[in-house]
């Protein structure tokens, strides 16, 4: 036994020095590591065009394993979301999409005559049967319907808000008949709700129009087949947007120059934020705030909204653009820039507000009547790589510390807006909960 011994103990010896070498390699080696880390975190720029590995990093500012309670459905709900379900038409016409195209997101209400000027200049704009237009409908109206199911001039995809406040007329989203109105005391009338920070209830056909914007986004990015898995670019436009020929030609040019000539941006626009500006038709590109016009961003700039849902749905106000400017861009820490031409490629031409302009005496288009000048500039892509970017600073327009005009004051939509966050983050539906 002792003349093994000896060779044991130096057998042992080396494998405790072979080991403590190996725990210093390797922590010199994540020291280097973290030290260039934590050089490239400070040094390197943020750009919107950046992919995280995790999709919601920092999302758990509240629990996504939340299990969610939706209002019940009507039938009509229903079979509108099992509509949502269903392909693309046109599928026989144009069986394939374009490598790399940019989908095109057309969010609309009640409202035909606008619609019929929206879908007649989307059939004139060059390259529109490349792409896939999805069109999210705010409730269901069936002239609007068939306005959509009429195109044939690319793939097109339609989507119906099940949980819109227009589809629900005697209980919440919509009216219950035990909500308080105007400017009642809950406690004195006896009725349900919380008032705005003006002391106003709440109004389904003004709430809807957040609710739809933040239901779409969601679904769009998040939960439909066709374009959940994309990082790229998606556009959003209105149903009061006229759209000019050359508008996805030089919406293309402005994603590929985007990284190069503005990193910093976080979308690009197809229009000027000033809604009455046609541009200022000069030889450079323009990085200012984001407008509502014609707004494209990627995967990326949808999740750094995501992260924000819980401020976006407590806000007190009720118009979705706003609610961006005044509290989630803000929280960014850093100017939202984006990139845009000189000469609109979308035109806003609706004079109404809110829901208004779907009766036959109220269209809200110059007296029934469309007169948008087409000129030989806006048929064909009039961007240039080689211009320089004009970058407009403190721009009027609401911000961090803005109120809100109220009218999202009520815990419900308040929550329902919440519950859209979760929809594709949480566990299975419990039961339906009825807020009527």
């Amino acid at each position: 036994m002792a003349i093994n011994q000896k060779p044991r103990l130096k057998d042992a010896a080396l494998k405790r020095f072979k080991l403590v070498v190996f725990v210093t390699l390797l922590g010199l080696l994540l020291f280097m590591i973290l030290t260039e880390t934590n050089s490239s975190w400070n040094f390197a720029a943020w750009s919107s065009d950046d992919i995280d590995e995790d999709p919601y990093l920092g999302f758990g500012h509240f629990d996504s394993n939340v299990e969610l309670r939706l209002p019940k459905q009507s039938e009509l709900s229903i079979r509108l979301e099992k509509r949502n379900r269903l392909p693309p038409r046109n599928l026989d016409l144009y069986p394939k999409l374009a490598k790399n195209h940019i989908p095109i997101v057309l969010y609309v209400h009640n409202r035909p005559q606008y619609l019929r000027v929206v879908v007649d200049s989307l059939a004139k704009v060059i390259g529109i049967s490349e792409t896939l237009l999805v069109v999210s409908h705010d409730g269901y109206f069936e002239e609007m319907d068939k306005l959509v199911q009429s195109i044939r001039f690319c793939q097109v995809k339609q989507i119906f808000a099940p949980y819109s406040p227009h589809l629900f007329p005697n209980s919440f989203p919509g009216v219950s008949p035990a909500d308080c109105k105007g400017k009642d005391d809950p406690k004195a009338v006896h009725c349900r709700g919380n008032p705005d920070q003006y002391g106003n209830h709440r109004l389904p056909k003004i709430v809807s129009l957040k609710h739809h914007w933040w239901w779409m986004m969601n679904t769009v990015w998040d939960g439909l087949k066709e374009t959940q898995g994309m990082s790229g670019h998606i556009l959003f436009i209105e149903e009061d947007h006229f759209i000019l020929p050359n508008a996805y030609r030089n919406l293309q040019l402005l994603v590929t120059l985007k990284p190069k000539k503005c990193p910093e941006c976080y979308s690009v626009n197809l229009a000027p934020s000033d809604v009455k500006s046609r541009g200022e038709g000069s030889n450079f590109l323009v990085a200012e705030r984001m407008g509502n016009i014609g707004y494209a961003f990627n995967r990326t700039v949808w999740r750094k909204i995501h992260k924000q849902a819980k401020e976006f749905c407590f806000f007190d106000e009720y118009n979705w653009d706003i609610t961006m400017w005044a509290t989630v861009y803000p929280s960014f820490g850093k100017p939202v820039y984006s990139l845009r031409g000189t000469w609109a490629s979308a035109v806003h031409f609706g004079k109404c507000g809110l829901h208004q302009g779907q009766g036959d005496r109220d269209v809200c288009i110059d007296n029934g009547v469309l007169n948008i000048d087409v000129k030989d500039i806006d048929k064909v892509a009039n961007i240039n790589s080689e211009w320089r970017v004009d970058v407009f600073r403190d721009q009027p327009g609401y911000g961090a510390g803005f109120r809100g005009w109220g009218g999202w004051g009520d815990e419900r939509d308040r929550q329902l807006c919440l519950n859209f966050a979760h929809m594709y983050h949480s566990v299975p539906n419990g039961p339906n909960v009825s807020h009527s």
